[in-house]
């Protein structure tokens, strides 16, 4: 069993932030039927699906009906999103989570950031209506940051002071967590990377990329490393894979074979 799947629905994104990599595959809406294959293959191996990994999932058309899905066999539906399309699934009751990427503002989208910022609370007070969970998120080095704060409190009627791990309640169930902004590993990093280091990924959680290849994490951008494909072979084929098996226990040794995890700091 993992402790989540993240699948990615769509590679397509309505922003153009300039924290994120962008990347460079073909862009992509994974079908109904494929999601109903990654979810027939998912099935036995998690509770907890994560709609996140690159691009908006928001933006996916049928993105309701994927919600619908996925909890109808029991699975818990967790969502990433820059917030700007949230009313798109502002009265679905079948989300656990919600995370909202508050440092995705940006005035070049042509909307103040109240305006954003009343978009978002009023989307998410329905939600937690309805029992989702709110997870509002905040790069530390936002160009917001501070103005972003003060809308919270303002808000929440709160004064925001965060723990130690940069986490602080908002009220039941709504909560702001802060962070330093990451960089993505890449397989061209200027930095000397590390040979030796461990990972969650293959333990605690893998990815599905909208073409269905599957990967170890969610900071493989590019899929360049792939495990192989639900559309050939089924998950459980590919966790029992040479490749997969050869990468988890190297994990369990302090091994990082693979050149973008030695150039991936994240969990370090």
């Amino acid at each position: 069993m993992f402790k989540k799947i993240y699948i990615e629905i769509t590679n397509n994104c309505n922003l153009d932030c300039n924290f994120c990599i962008k990347n460079k595959r073909s862009k992509k809406f994974m079908t109904i039927d494929e999601y109903s294959k990654v979810l027939e293959n998912i099935k036995p191996y998690t509770k907890y699906v994560y709609l996140h990994l690159m691009g908006e999932p928001l933006l996916h058309p049928k993105i309701n009906e994927i919600i619908d899905m996925t909890s109808d066999i029991g699975i818990n539906v967790n969502i990433t999103t820059n917030g700007y399309l949230i009313n798109r699934v502002v009265s679905n009751k079948n989300i656990r989570q919600i995370n909202v990427s508050l440092h995705s503002f940006d005035d070049k989208y042509k909307i103040n950031l109240d305006d954003y910022l009343n978009k978002v609370f009023d989307a998410c007070e329905i939600l937690n209506n309805n029992g989702t969970i709110i997870n509002y998120r905040l790069w530390v080095n936002s160009k917001y940051y501070q103005e972003i704060i003060n809308k919270l409190e303002e808000k929440y009627n709160t004064k925001i002071r965060f723990n130690h791990n940069g986490n602080f309640t908002l009220k039941d169930n709504i909560f702001i967590s802060t962070k330093e902004e990451f960089t993505w590993p890449t397989l061209n990093s200027n930095e000397e990377g590390s040979s030796t280091g461990t990972c969650l990924a293959l333990k605690d959680h893998i990815g599905i990329l909208s073409n269905l290849d599957l990967v170890a994490c969610c900071l493989d951008s590019n899929g360049d490393i792939s495990f192989g494909n639900l559309n050939d072979k089924s998950l459980s084929d590919i966790l029992s894979s040479k490749k997969f098996l050869k990468l988890k226990n190297e994990f369990k040794n302090n091994i990082k074979s693979e050149k973008l995890c030695q150039n991936c700091n994240f969990y370090k």
